[in-house]
């Protein structure tokens, strides 16, 4: 089996995009990681996996990377009949197409493409809604309400979700309440997290929030739920991104520059979830330890790492699950600065989805974007000095406590 390179990475800017459609944005992601992996075209290329979660939303159900790769495909930027695999897990779709690309190139295959795209900012409020309703089990209900409702009068609240409030904040809330409860972290604690995030989004030009955000500031933001305010959340975002993988023995065959930039993608490894309490191990904490696994990669060996901070709770526990912190340790590692620029080991250089959004299938790719970047030393004003590995870890959907989906991808320069 082939090794696997990551020779061309690319995003779009993040941000709130009506006017944009789906086929404009699938085509900058394949038109902008063709021409960062430095190649005139993808004659070679032998499957597109394409991520997405709402084109449903827009009355588009099924064939979604073939719509939306239509123009690619006319006009001979993709060959003619490439395979177009569509794939859907929750906000960790992207890392799933990812993982398509990555066996098809172990099976095989000299190039694949991994494809997210996504448009969340719906103006019905009801679709809008249902878009991320769909990440939990709507066919029996009873079971997850009467779990958190269940942990909530444990830990000394209500679970009152509202239909003005996407559901899964109602559950990040909870789980961040349990952990205070338990171990002490403080609300202090995240808002140093969404601060640090802010404050690199923006030296990002992808992101959709390019301000700064003082720890203060943080706090008396608008309140959304306890204990998150709206600075603490990824905001409703538009957008695209892509990776393009190469096998080792393809890459013999391209040009210098490109060989040079190369990065190695040493494992895309999923875990799934299961119906858990918050004491219990997280499907994430599984997925770290597999990829570490898998790549021959130790948590001490990472250099930097994007984790899926739907909230910046979310943060806190993605450094505990990666083996960066011990359990309950989360909030003071976060605190101490390990995580920003110049510490110990940057986290979310991109601004994470708190400050860079959280267009949900382009998500997952996005973050391998930015590790890739690291790992270049192409990061300009955000760059870690020195990185070599790198890590992403993307989730999604809920199955109680635990997502659905868990993926942790380890770079390697």
């Amino acid at each position: 089996m082939s090794d696997v390179f990551v020779i061309g990475a690319f995003t779009t800017p993040f941000a709130r995009l009506p006017e944009v459609s789906f086929q404009t944005l699938a085509t900058q992601a394949v038109e902008g990681v063709r021409t960062d992996a430095g190649l005139s075209t993808l004659e070679h290329l032998a499957s597109v996996h394409f991520g997405n979660c709402a084109m449903h939303a827009f009355g588009q159900t099924n064939i979604r990377g073939q719509v939306a790769l239509t123009p690619m495909l006319r006009s001979g930027a993709l060959p003619a009949n490439t395979p177009i695999i569509n794939v859907e897990g929750g906000c960790a779709t992207g890392s799933l197409a990812l993982q398509g690309a990555f066996l098809a190139v172990k099976a095989g295959a000299p190039l694949a493409l991994a494809v997210g795209v996504e448009k969340t900012f719906v103006p019905d409020a009801a679709k809008l809604m249902a878009i991320f309703d769909g990440g939990i089990d709507q066919l029996a209900s009873s079971e997850w309400k009467e779990h958190f409702a269940r942990h909530a009068a444990a830990c000394g609240t209500v679970f009152e979700p509202s239909p003005a409030r996407i559901l899964m904040l109602d559950v990040c809330a909870l789980q961040a309440l349990w952990h205070m409860k338990t171990y002490g972290t403080t609300k202090e604690q995240l808002a140093f997290g969404a601060s640090k995030n802010h404050a690199h989004g923006a030296k990002n030009p992808n992101a959709q929030y390019r301000k700064e955000m003082s720890v203060a500031e943080v706090l008396a933001d608008k309140p959304v739920l306890a204990p998150f305010t709206r600075a603490m959340c990824a905001p409703i975002s538009d957008g695209a991104a892509a990776t393009l993988l190469c096998s080792a023995e393809h890459l013999r065959t391209l040009p210098e520059e490109t060989r040079k930039r190369a990065v190695k993608l040493r494992t895309v490894t999923l875990a799934g979830g299961r119906v858990r309490g918050p004491e219990e191990e997280s499907v994430n904490t599984v997925a770290a330890r597999r990829a570490y696994a898998a790549s021959g990669v130790t948590a001490k060996d990472v250099n930097v790492a994007e984790v899926h901070d739907a909230t910046s709770f979310a943060e806190i526990a993605a450094v505990e699950a990666l083996g960066f912190a011990k359990p309950g340790e989360g909030g003071a590692y976060v605190a101490s600065g390990a995580t920003a620029l110049g510490g110990a080991r940057p986290v979310n250089t991109s601004g994470g989805l708190v400050s860079k959004g959280h267009p949900l299938g382009a998500t997952g790719l996005a973050m391998v974007h930015e590790v890739t970047l690291q790992l270049r030393g192409e990061a300009g004003a955000r760059q870690v000095v020195g990185a070599s590995v790198g890590v992403a870890e993307n989730a999604g959907g809920l199955i109680t406590f635990d997502e659905a989906l868990c993926a942790v991808s380890v770079l390697t320069r």
